[in-house]
């Protein structure tokens, strides 16, 4: 069964934007989302303006992954914290966000022997620790991406 996955922090927002998110941080980020930039049409509908630093590394399990982006992301705990802080209750907050797709077909390539199993992951104290600091959530996204008719009789 293929599966592809990744994982990012984000810090979103109705109210603060992006570039004022990196202002305050002082850390670039991997991508960002606009307010509203996702229709257009018959009206933009709120979405909420969103920092990310992302892993989207194949053949790395979630912790892995998770791994990545706090190693980029712990030394700047504390003024990630404030930023956070400051986002909560008006329309923004933090998350840490796995998405995964199993069966995802765009993604059938051989495996090698040794290559590790992407399924199992945890989360250990030190992501936990990082959660709490920063008041993130922890969102899992999973998706089943077989065709139904792969399994008809």
């Amino acid at each position: 069964m293929p599966l592809h996955q990744y994982a990012y922090f984000a810090l979103f927002s109705q109210h603060t934007t992006a570039d004022e998110m990196t202002l305050h941080l002082g850390i670039a980020p991997d991508e960002v989302s606009v307010r509203g930039s996702r229709f257009t049409e018959p009206r933009p509908i709120p979405v909420s303006h969103c920092w990310k630093i992302v892993c989207r590394d194949p053949g790395l399990r979630v912790d892995e992954q998770i791994a990545s982006i706090l190693g980029r992301l712990q030394p700047h705990t504390d003024r990630i914290a404030a930023v956070a802080r400051g986002l909560t209750g008006n329309g923004g907050g933090a998350v840490l966000q796995v998405v995964r797709y199993f069966d995802d077909t765009d993604q059938d390539k051989p495996k090698a022997a040794d290559a590790p199993s992407l399924f199992g992951w945890h989360v250990d104290r030190s992501v936990l620790d990082f959660l709490s600091a920063t008041g993130a959530e922890l969102d899992v996204d999973e998706y089943d991406m077989t065709r139904d008719d792969e399994y008809a009789a």
